[in-house]
């Protein structure tokens, strides 16, 4: 076994590091609290070839693998968690298109999604259908050269700063899972509303609901074979769970960073806090468990990368790691004393950043399930 990265990955890795203390981290507060999207960093992430790192080259990607991708999202994740976005939310997105869209389809948003020009989002979630996403009620009738789309997609991340969303809805109405398709719906079309939540965290990634009345999508834009959306996105969960836990992990790793420097400078009863096994055990505790999430997950996407099975890997990652990085920040911000509790720090932004990352793309509670079927039997499950 050789868990070293290689040299184009260690490459990737300091440049991403470099740019994203240097950049992103300066400002990482700034948009959350002027509640503003940095479109213009989202196309430098682009020009980096962070947005299309899980889109061929040949529409305008880099194809790399999903290990430097997990790179991508653990380093900007240090920086910017909102901007992390670019690497999870367009992975999962880009392979949806990539692996199953016509070739007409791939020409015209990959290149678009790779630079940065065009923000996309994956319209799953509805008000009554969340871990049981073959329960969603919105629906898709074919007329024509058109499918008419209506219903509610709710907790819809890029809801309000998107450009297009891939949209799942029910073809068959009577088949459950089976029934579903997805769809290419850009946001101009006539029928399309967004509008945001008022959120404690991720202000500037625009979460909220997408509503779609008498929506005409032209019959093109059919993500592969009708009533075999859910099998689609399904696989690609495996991936951007893995990814989260890169991206909830990089803002933790920051923040002990942070708080090592804190505790080796700041004095008290005439000696270093770094000192103190009450300070510098938490700290250990807190890196370990990291670690642990940290190697998880990269093994998670070398076997992604070798096409062997990885579901039980990716959702341990995706429970514990937002888990262990919220838990590892709120002890930095103690660590940190006082000053860590206003927005004169980005620790408290971070906290309230990767919370919301226990609840997206499935809670600890829908990951156990997936583990338990995997090493338990899928005839035990509860559905």
């Amino acid at each position: 076994m050789n868990f070293d990265f290689d040299i184009e990955q260690v490459s990737f890795q300091e440049m991403l590091r470099d740019f994203s203390l240097k950049e992103l981290l300066p400002q990482y507060t700034k948009w959350d609290r002027d509640n503003t999207f940095p479109r213009h960093l989202w196309k430098k992430l682009g020009e980096l070839g962070v947005n299309g790192l899980r889109i061929p080259e040949e529409y305008g990607g880099s194809g790399a693998d999903c290990v430097m991708t997990g790179i991508a999202a653990e380093e900007i994740g240090r920086g910017d968690f909102n901007l992390t976005y670019a690497v999870m939310l367009n992975a999962l997105a880009s392979e949806i298109i990539s692996n199953h869209a016509t070739e007409e389809l791939k020409k015209t948003w990959l290149p678009q999604i790779a630079s940065g020009e065009k923000v996309v989002g994956v319209a799953i979630t509805e008000p009554a259908a969340g871990t049981d996403a073959g329960g969603i009620l919105s629906t898709a009738r074919r007329k024509g050269d058109h499918y008419i789309l209506n219903g509610e997609k709710s907790g819809i991340s890029a809801a309000t700063i998107g450009d297009m969303f891939i949209v799942f809805a029910k073809t068959d109405l009577d088949a459950g899972s089976r029934g579903i398709s997805a769809f290419i719906v850009p946001t101009d079309l006539p029928g399309v509303e967004c509008k945001g939540y008022d959120d404690m965290g991720n202000k500037l990634i625009g979460r909220g609901s997408v509503y779609l009345n008498d929506v005409e999508v032209p019959a093109e834009n059919l993500i592969g074979l009708e009533n075999r959306g859910f099998a689609q996105v399904m696989n690609g969960f495996d991936l951007s769970r893995l990814l989260i836990g890169l991206q909830c992990a990089g803002a933790a790793f920051q923040s002990i960073d942070e708080t090592i420097e804190h505790v080796k400078n700041r004095h008290s009863f005439g000696k270093p806090l770094a000192t103190y096994q009450g300070v510098s055990f938490p700290i250990v505790t807190h890196y370990t468990n990291l670690e642990l999430i940290k190697w998880q997950a990269y093994r998670g996407l070398w076997l992604r990368d070798q096409g062997r099975k990885h579901s039980k890997e990716a959702s341990s990652v995706k429970w514990l790691g937002p888990k262990m990085s919220q838990e590892a920040i709120h002890e930095c911000m103690l660590l940190n004393g006082h000053y860590a509790y206003t927005e004169e720090m980005p620790l408290e932004q971070r906290l309230r950043d990767v919370i919301g990352l226990e609840i997206g793309d499935g809670t600890a509670q829908a990951n156990k399930f997936v583990i338990a079927k995997e090493i338990i039997g899928k005839e035990y499950r509860p559905y």
